[in-house]
């Protein structure tokens, strides 16, 4: 049975990974509320750069774009967005067990990986799986500058004819206690539904020059929404992660207190029954 100072100094060492973690909650915390707000207020813009591409559909017929061209899937790319960080529960734990399973489901694919995010990447890197391209510590500052090279690189990719398909994989934001993972095709792109109820927009330039310029656009805005989805993601999850593990340890210290009493109670009885029997003997 371990003794009171042996107990005392485990009750230190929790209390003090207690206030790692209520501190890392507190941090957290702080983060989101920026996190959530970029991602929540750069919904509007896709959902509106949505609907100017199907009132751009319906006044032209053009299929030939090269973001448009459908291709048998042999060489698929697939970027996967991961944190750079742990101890968030299992947001990166999720991320990894859906790729895997995208390459089990592709069996007959060359897939490469566009890794983005610290974890994705030590986790493939121990891996014989291509690799890419690597994106380390991109969410200190989700910036358009860090999401436009990333998205023209697999635009330019694709074009070029060096990949067939390119996937995205990502946590979407829901709540503080819930994130969607969310597996999607980035290119080539569907062309976009019409509208039941198409907006008459007025066009400064012909239809099939805006689509043109449009279409790039748009899938950079899809990484960047997934960028920006995942930072709001990992914030929420690191949090609840770390209000968890605060609520834990306070529970672990309240055990460890009363087993701490238990063993001083019977070391004093322990001594009392010794005293009251050398007394006896005597």
């Amino acid at each position: 049975m371990p003794n009171v100072l042996d107990i005392r100094r485990r009750i230190r060492s929790v209390r003090s990974t207690q206030q790692i973690t209520k501190a890392m909650k507190m941090v957290a915390t702080a983060k989101l509320r920026k996190a959530q707000e970029r991602a929540l207020n750069s919904r509007p813009f896709g959902w509106q750069l949505q609907h100017v591409l199907n009132s751009l559909v319906e006044r032209t017929e053009s299929r030939s774009h090269p973001l448009l061209q459908q291709r048998p899937e042999e060489r698929v790319c697939l970027i996967m967005v991961t944190a750079d960080k742990g101890l968030a529960g299992a947001f990166n734990t999720n991320l990894l067990k859906a790729s895997q399973l995208f390459l089990a489901e592709h069996p007959a694919q060359r897939v490469e990986l566009e890794l983005v995010g610290r974890k994705g990447r030590d986790f493939y890197r121990r891996r014989t799986v291509p690799i890419s391209g690597e994106h380390i510590g991109v969410f200190a500052k989700v910036d358009s500058a860090t999401v436009k090279g990333i998205a023209r690189n697999a635009i330019e990719r694709f074009t070029a004819g060096e990949v067939d398909a390119v996937y995205l994989i990502f946590n979407e934001f829901k709540s503080v206690m819930s994130q969607k993972l969310e597996v999607g095709r980035v290119l080539p792109l569907a062309a976009p539904a019409a509208s039941a109820h198409p907006v008459d927009y007025l066009w400064e330039e012909p239809p099939v020059e805006l689509l043109a310029n449009l279409l790039p656009r748009y899938v950079e805005t899809q990484v960047y929404h997934a960028m920006l989805e995942s930072a709001a993601a990992e914030h929420a999850a690191r949090m609840t992660a770390m209000d968890a593990a605060t609520t834990n340890a306070g529970e672990m210290i309240e055990k460890l207190t009363l087993f701490m009493n238990r063993v001083r109670q019977a070391s004093i009885t322990r001594e009392i029954i010794e005293v009251v029997s050398g007394a006896a003997a005597t």
